[in-house]
């Protein structure tokens, strides 16, 4: 239903964008790209194919020259782009800590303070990913690592598949908002905006977020309960707790050297990968074989990544060169409403263009049209660049296009339909939502950090 509501603010949007002096966009072969859509997304297309696809048929159809002319430098600029360069070094460190054990002893760690809880092993993969969330700065790279780590732990389980997949694809969707998230890096310089002042915005709704979680979790224990697992004595929690030690060094070393004005975040990323090496090394784990096969996992990762990302950038410029995300964003502005249901409408605008378009892609091509009505209408640029990035974030877990859920889709032993991991994360997907509305209502969420630095 979502990805009909963008497919019709699409259309509606071309046809705005002809009316208003733009380039003819024909309703009938907008109306046929549709149905091409529909039938590859139904007939279980890769995403990036689909996308690829999509954006060169609408080349074919609307553009005045040859895609092919112009696709090797729209491709150009996401693979040489120097921001981007932190996702395959944080990848890197996830690969690192995996087959070091670190992130299995994080794993493990928490698991001894969390699994009599009404939910049990479900509420570690939300820690687990919110911990990791502080080292990564991604959503793919603390989906692809913690699901490593986590899916083993419930073969053979009588946990919910739905749930556990469900549970681990929102605990890596908090990969972006949890700082060091590269999203914010993005809008920070595409709106001139502090980074720093985002990033510690974002610290109070990303400990709501992972509330509502929480929250999710526990109902569902107490709706489906299991036999508790076997009481854990204090002193090896408290002993379990010394596991947690390179993972808190890791987000010192990272963030720290962030916050400290020593590094920026592909830097900090690096020094990520070198103090994740040198923690396998301080466990007897490190050698020529762990490193090729850690680089190895990357390489195929951000080979995955890269492929969604060149296929939504290839489509975004298409449909940026016929003025259909600035038609949607004018729509949107020129509404006679007032201003908090015009900034609904613009949050709207968003979710429903993340069930299509990748984030980055999606921040790119609608901030530098959108940022100056949100300002006009008097919203501070810090709230929304956090309420974005959350939007950004939900456009993981969105069906039917959402990476983080593509990630752990390809992780699955033994395979399973898609449609496990649609369902398992919709009441996560409405918990995220429910934290927009709430961001919505009282901006003082993300703006009282901010407003006690100054």
């Amino acid at each position: 239903m979502i990805a009909v509501l963008f497919l019709l603010l699409l259309l509606g949007a071309a046809v705005f964008a002809a009316a208003s002096g733009g380039q003819a966009v024909p309703v009938v072969e907008i109306l046929a790209l549709i149905g091409v859509f529909l039938v590859f997304f139904g007939a279980g297309v890769y995403v990036a194919a689909v996308l690829g696809l999509l954006g060169m048929l609408v080349g074919l159809a609307f553009s005045d020259r040859p895609w092919w002319l112009f696709a090797g430098q729209t491709l150009w600029s996401p693979s040489s782009n120097f921001v981007l360069v932190a996702v395959p070094l944080f990848l890197l460190m996830g690969e690192i800590l995996l087959r070091a054990g670190l992130s299995d002893r994080l794993y493990k760690a928490l698991n001894l303070w969390l699994e009599r809880l009404p939910g049990g092993l479900l509420h570690t993969n939300i820690a687990a990913c919110a911990v990791f969330s502080a080292i990564s700065g991604s959503s793919v790279a603390t989906a692809a690592t913690m699901g490593s780590v986590a899916l083993p732990w419930f073969s053979g389980t009588r946990y919910s598949q739905r749930m556990v997949l469900g549970s681990l694809a929102a605990g890596g969707a908090l990969g972006n908002l949890i700082p060091p998230g590269i999203t914010f890096i993005i809008y920070g310089l595409i709106t001139e905006t502090s980074v720093g002042a985002l990033y510690i915005a974002a610290l109070i709704p990303s400990v709501l977020v992972t509330g509502l979680f929480v929250a999710v979790i526990l109902a569902h224990g107490l709706w489906h309960p299991m036999a508790k697992a076997p009481p854990v004595p204090l002193r090896e929690k408290l002993r379990g707790l010394a596991d947690l030690g390179p993972t808190m060094a890791l987000i010192v070393l990272v963030l720290g050297s962030i916050y400290g004005g020593l590094a920026t975040p592909t830097e900090a990323a690096a020094l990520g990968v070198v103090g994740a090496a040198g923690f396998a090394a301080l466990d007897g784990k490190l050698s020529w074989r762990m490193l090729h096969a850690a680089a190895e996992a990357t390489a195929r990762n951000t080979a995955l990544l890269g492929l969604i990302l060149f296929g939504a950038y290839l489509l975004n410029y298409i449909l940026t060169g016929i003025g259909v995300p600035q038609a949607m964003a004018e729509m949107i502005g020129g509404l006679p409403l007032p201003p908090w249901a015009i900034m609904a409408a613009i949050l709207m605008l968003y979710f429903a263009l993340g069930t299509f378009m990748e984030g980055f892609s999606m921040i790119i091509t609608t901030v530098p049209v959108v940022f100056p009505i949100v300002v006009a209408l008097g919203y501070d640029p810090i709230w929304f660049g956090v309420m974005v990035t959350m939007l950004v974030e939900i456009a993981q877990i969105s069906p039917p296009d959402g990476t983080v859920m593509y990630v752990l889709q390809g992780m699955r032993r033994p395979p399973g339909p898609i449609g496990d991991v649609f369902t398992g994360v919709m009441p996560f997907l409405a918990a995220y939502l429910l934290a927009v509305a709430l961001m919505l209502v009282w901006p003082g969420i993300a703006l009282w950090l901010p407003s006690l630095m100054n």
